[in-house]
């Protein structure tokens, strides 16, 4: 009965629609914008579609249905929610945690990044060089790759700036704060990529991008490798199994229609990562026409592609400035969004943890990760320290966490009928064993070919040519720091006032229909398709 108090005292999104406009705003990231288009054009183009949709159908909604069930069911940050799927389950959630806030302090650097350059394309101070602007006097990177602490103020000002805005945010909390901030900037980040796109396709030169972009290399949906990107990118973009759909979905009403959401959520992502390749491609095009080459001669990924392909874009295009303030300008409300849900992780779980009020969780675990971000990568070597703490991050953190989560939830523990039967009580898109079979069986095996690929590679090549020590201590330190200290949380005693066996499922009605549902702000997926 005790945790059935503090779990009505736990906040709340005020409606649905707000909870599906933070979990896209999470969602469409940094990497819906630079990394889509280039993995859909080196993976077959317009044939990338198919393997991307059945991704998205056999991998990306099934994991973001299995965080909603258990963020929903049992009313807690992940470390909470885990520990009341399983006693032993707890050290998952504290390495879902970990991540995010290995993710989250560098994440914030690239919004930095991108904030400048926005202002640095008034005037397109970067002139004729803009790889030269960017790698030698914005960020001043230093020839010695090796890591280094010589500060870079034009990056830790604005960094700084990111994490105040941030904690800002967060401190007002789950509605007033981000849900509030998501209502205001998923919509701005809409518009403004929007425009973008709309004067994209006016240049000249933009059919031949969208030709390069969408013209179909169909023998590329035999190669095993096309597949697993396709797997990889729906994965990394939809913000699964780390901890953040489980954290706001943790805040939904009692009786919420979390598939129906889901599928709302899921579509979004994807309509908007090929909105950005329609946009991007449309502008390469224009570069590769203007300077008479080919597209494969311009095309880049990651942060070639933002940094330094497209300032030289804008340097060459009519009214390049407000197509530069477009671009840098969506990067900085995509990454803001994204951040905010990174952060909002660790804190709730502080928060469900030790007790402690909403500021002074923000304030201590917010400003511990804006102390750790302005101290490592406002820096000559920064750019390569990001490179290989994001890389371990994303290729061994949450491919790792994910494979070890489904194997515990659905082979050791086999709660998923359960989940199943959490998410169809509530929700009008029923599951079934389809979605088992997927979640338990397709998925799995998926991710454990991803993660021990990965290894095989990482440890036979070692990364980018970058020095051992460097990958060594920002990449397999950092992961492995974080896994033992996932297992050391997980013994530390929670406070006393908290129902460790809390489940939600108990006070909702015995049925599988959604009769009865009183969430107030409906939003309704049209029957025999989606949004």
């Amino acid at each position: 009965m005790a945790q059935q108090e503090g779990a009505k005292k736990r906040e709340v999104w005020s409606g649905r629609s707000v909870f599906i406009m933070a979990a896209i705003g999470s969602a469409v990231g940094l990497g819906n914008i630079w990394r889509f288009p280039y993995i859909a054009y080196e993976n077959g183009g317009g044939a990338f579609l198919i393997p991307y949709l059945v991704a998205l159908l056999t991998a990306g909604l099934p994991l973001l249905f299995v965080d909603y069930a258990i963020g929903h069911k049992f009313r807690g940050s992940p470390p909470l929610a885990f520990r009341r799927l399983a006693r032993r389950a707890e050290f998952l959630g504290w390495w879902q945690v970990l991540v995010c806030f290995v993710i989250g302090v560098y994440y914030a650097v690239i919004i930095a990044w991108a904030a400048r350059y926005t202002f640095f394309s008034l005037s397109e101070a970067w002139g004729d060089d803009a790889e030269g602007f960017f790698l030698e006097s914005f960020l001043q990177v230093d020839g010695d790759s090796s890591f280094g602490m010589s500060f870079v103020p034009g990056v830790a000002w604005p960094l700084l700036a990111v994490w105040i805005l941030t904690l800002g945010v967060l401190a007002l909390g789950v509605q007033r704060g981000i849900g509030n901030a998501n209502r205001f900037f998923v919509p701005l980040l809409v518009i403004l990529f929007g425009a973008l796109v709309v004067r994209a396709l006016t240049l000249e030169g933009a059919t031949v991008g969208l030709d390069a972009f969408f013209t179909p290399n169909w023998s590329a949906l035999t190669d095993t490798s096309v597949w697993i990107a396709a797997y990889a990118q729906i994965f990394f973009s939809l913000s699964v199994a780390f901890g953040i759909m489980i954290t706001y979905s943790s805040y939904l009403k009692r009786k919420t229609n979390l598939t129906g959401s889901g599928l709302v959520v899921g579509f979004s992502n994807s309509s908007f990562e090929v909105l950005a390749g329609i946009g991007v491609f449309s502008a390469l095009g224009f570069m590769a026409q203007a300077q008479g080459v080919a597209v494969d001669e311009v095309v880049a990924g990651g942060i070639g592609l933002a940094f330094i392909a497209f300032p030289t874009i804008v340097s060459e295009m009519p009214g390049g400035p407000i197509f530069g303030v477009l671009f840098f300008g969506s990067l900085v409300f995509a990454g803001f969004t994204s951040l905010i849900s990174i952060i909002q992780v660790a804190v709730s779980a502080f928060e469900d943890k030790t007790g402690l009020g909403r500021v002074p969780a923000v304030l201590t675990i917010g400003g511990v990760s804006a102390i750790v971000s302005l101290l490592l990568f406002p820096t000559t070597t920064g750019l390569n320290t990001l490179d290989v703490v994001d890389r371990f991050a994303n290729q061994f953190g949450i491919v790792g966490v994910a494979f070890v989560a489904l194997i515990v939830v659905a082979w050791m523990l086999r709660r998923l009928p359960d989940l199943r039967d959490h998410l169809n009580s509530v929700s009008s898109f029923k599951v079934g064993k389809g979605w088992l079979l997927f979640t338990g069986g397709v998925t799995p095996i998926v991710l454990g070919y991803m993660l021990f690929s990965e290894i095989r590679d990482r440890l036979a090549e070692g990364y980018g040519g970058l020095p051992d020590d460097l990958v060594v201590v920002f990449g397999w330190g950092v992961q492995a720091a974080v896994i033992v200290a996932a297992v050391a949380l997980s013994f530390v005693p929670w406070r006393k006032s908290i129902d460790l066996s809390y489940d939600l499922s108990d006070d909702l009605p015995a049925t599988t229909g959604t009769s009865g549902t009183t969430d107030p702000d409906p939003v309704t997926v049209p029957s025999g398709g989606t949004k």
